[in-house]
């Protein structure tokens, strides 16, 4: 597929991460090529020059003023003629488009997708909205991992963790915090009352210094108990 330079093909400054649009072509295995001249994709542009010059024309002529009667003249009278007067018959009659492959859903690939982490209460934020998936996915251990949201054309929602898709509740507001309770800790020192015994007037008490042993008995004179027996 030729296409020009725009944004929603491809993002010149990170060229490495593709658009929504890339993406969607990337999946349905579409080669995108950027054109770098207008002549690259000639029949595109001249396309919109018979259209800026032959269809403002065609509608001063037919009095239309408003922009309902323009789109009916447009897709009721205006191309048919057009194709009838100046459409060349291509010289193949076959049909050279590819089929879309078996099991492969439109609307979940032409649509927006995103990744997004699951928070630790089991939800998603996808802007501004909530979706909390539901306690049957317990096993996947999904708090802390990445899943993919698409949002399709008609508004539906689909979150997918890797091919595996995820039953889950919009929630009506953000989810309120849990409050919890922390331990008391009480670490002031402690300082006894001014009637506790610690704080009495009185004599110093002698204290022996920690870790000393008493004095050991006087030793008995054996000799001297064995003359006076």
């Amino acid at each position: 597929m030729y296409a020009d330079r725009h944004s929603i093909y491809r993002d010149e400054d990170h060229p490495e991460t593709p658009t929504q649009f890339g993406r969607a072509m990337t999946e349905l295995s579409v080669e995108l090529i950027p054109a770098y001249s207008p002549q690259a994709k000639g029949r595109v542009e001249r396309m919109n020059g018979t259209l800026q010059d032959r269809l403002v024309k065609e509608m001063r002529l037919r009095g239309i003023k408003s922009m309902e009667q323009g789109n009916a003249f447009l897709e009721s009278k205006f191309l048919d003629e057009l194709n009838d007067r100046y459409a060349v018959k291509a010289k193949r009659a076959q049909d050279l488009h590819r089929p879309v492959e078996a099991g492969t859903v439109l609307e979940e690939i032409l649509c927006v997708a995103e990744h997004r982490v699951v928070g630790n209460d089991w939800c998603v934020r996808w802007r501004s909205r909530w979706l909390q998936i539901d306690a049957r996915h317990a096993g996947l251990r999904l708090p802390g991992r990445q899943v993919r949201v698409k949002q399709r054309c008609d508004g539906a929602l689909v979150v997918l963790r890797g091919e595996e898709r995820l039953t889950f509740t919009e929630l009506q507001a953000k989810p309120t915090r849990a409050k919890v309770k922390k331990p008391v800790v009480n670490n002031r020192r402690y300082r006894p009352a001014a009637t506790h015994p610690w704080n009495r007037p009185g004599p110093p008490v002698a204290r022996s210094p920690r870790g000393s042993l008493a004095p050991a008995a006087p030793a008995r004179d054996f000799h001297a108990g064995g003359r006076a027996g």
